[in-house]
C-alpha cells in the first residue's frame, strides 16, 4: 500500500467519509531521525616492546621524583624535626668562668717591668702547679695534705700550710696558708684582666668560705705587684658569728698572681681572731713570693 503524498490536502476516502492524512507545514520538509556516527576505532596499542620502555621510563621518572622530595624533605627539616622553629642556639660556652667573666684585654698595659726582688731564703713552700713559691712556717704549723675545692670558682687548693684552730659541731675550723692554679684565660692565651679576675676570686671567698651573714672590713684591694709578678691583692677582716664558733672575725688575704700562663695562681692567707699573734704571717707570706 502506498502512502498519502506529504503535502496533500484532506482526503475523502470511497464511501464519502473524510479522514485525515499526514500533515505538515507548508514547505517545512518533515524531519527524519539521523543515524548516529560511528564510533571511532580505538588506538591502535604499541606494540609490547614499546610497552615495556614506557613502563621503564615511568619507574625511573617516580625513583627520581621520590628522591627529590626525600632531599627537599632533609633541607627544610634539617634532622631537627622543627622547620618552622627558631634558629639554633648558639653553642655552648666551656670556658673557665674566670675566662667567661674577665675577657683577656684587648691591649696589654704598657709601663715599665717590676723590679726582681732578691731571691728568697730559708724554708719555701713550692706551688709547681700554681708557679710561685712563699714562706713556710715550722710548728704549729702543718703541711696541707688534701684538695679542697672552694667557693662557686671551685679553686682546687693543694699546696700549703693550716693549724686546726679549733673543733666545733660545724667541724674543724682553721688558719689557712694555701695556694692553687685556677684557669683565668681563653685557651692558651698569656693576658689575663687581673683587675676583674682579682675581684672576681676576692669576692668568692668572703660569699662562700665563711658563716653568713658576716660583715666586712677591707683594708685594701689594690693592683701591685708579688715577686716582680702583676697581682691582685685584696686584704680584709671579716666579722661573723656561728653557733658553737668561738671565732667572731677573721684577718685574711687573697692574691691572684699573673704568672704568664693562662693559670693564674691564687694565694690564701687567713687567721682566725682566736689566734691574733700570727696577723703577722698575712703580710709575711705576701712579701715572700717568687714565681717558679
Amino acid at each position: 500500500m502506498s502512502e498519502p503524498n506529504p503535502h496533500s490536502s484532506p482526503w475523502q476516502r470511497p464511501g464519502g467519509s473524510w479522514s485525515s492524512g499526514t500533515v505538515t507545514s507548508y514547505g517545512v520538509p518533515k524531519q527524519y531521525p539521523q543515524p548516529s556516527p560511528a564510533p571511532e576505532p580505538p588506538a591502535p596499542s604499541p606494540p609490547p616492546d614499546r610497552r615495556r620502555q614506557l613502563k621503564i621510563f615511568g619507574g625511573i621518572a617516580g625513583v627520581i621524583v621520590a628522591a627529590g622530595l626525600a632531599v627537599l624533605l632533609i633541607v627544610i627539616f634539617g634532622g631537627d624535626g622543627d622547620p618552622f622553629g627558631s634558629k639554633a642556639a648558639a653553642p655552648a660556652d666551656l670556658r673557665p668562668p674566670l675566662a667567661q667573666a674577665c675577657p683577656a684585654p684587648s691591649v696589654t698595659a704598657g709601663g715599665a717591668s717590676p723590679a726582681v726582688p732578691a731571691p728568697a731564703s730559708g724554708a719555701r713552700t713550692v706551688d709547681e702547679a700554681a708557679g710561685i713559691s712563699y714562706k713556710q712556717y715550722g710548728d704549729p704549723w702543718r703541711p696541707w695534705n688534701e684538695t679542697w675545692n672552694a667557693g662557686e670558682l671551685q679553686v682546687p687548693y693543694r699546696v700549703g700550710q693550716h693549724i686546726v684552730t679549733e673543733v666545733y659541731a660545724g667541724g674543724t675550723y682553721h688558719a689557712s696558708i694555701l695556694s692553687a692554679a685556677v684557669p683565668a684565660a681563653d685557651n692558651d692565651a698569656f693576658t689575663l684582666d687581673l683587675d676583674c679576675v682579682g675581684q672576681q676570686v676576692a669576692a668568692d671567698v668572703r660569699a662562700e668560705y665563711y658563716p653568713q651573714p658576716n660583715r666586712l672590713e677591707p683594708i685594701r684591694d689594690e693592683l701591685t705587684t708579688l715577686g716582680g709578678r702583676p697581682a691582685w691583692v685584696s686584704e680584709f677582716r671579716l666579722h661573723f658569728s656561728e653557733p658553737g664558733l668561738t671565732a667572731t672575725s677573721e684577718y685574711s688575704a687573697v692574691a691572684v698572681i699573673d704568672v704568664g700562663k693562662p693559670t693564674a695562681a691564687v694565694l690564701y692567707v687567713s687567721i682566725p681572731s682566736t689566734h691574733r699573734q700570727f696577723d703577722g704571717v698575712v703580710k709575711e707570706v705576701l712579701e715572700s713570693v717568687r714565681p717558679i
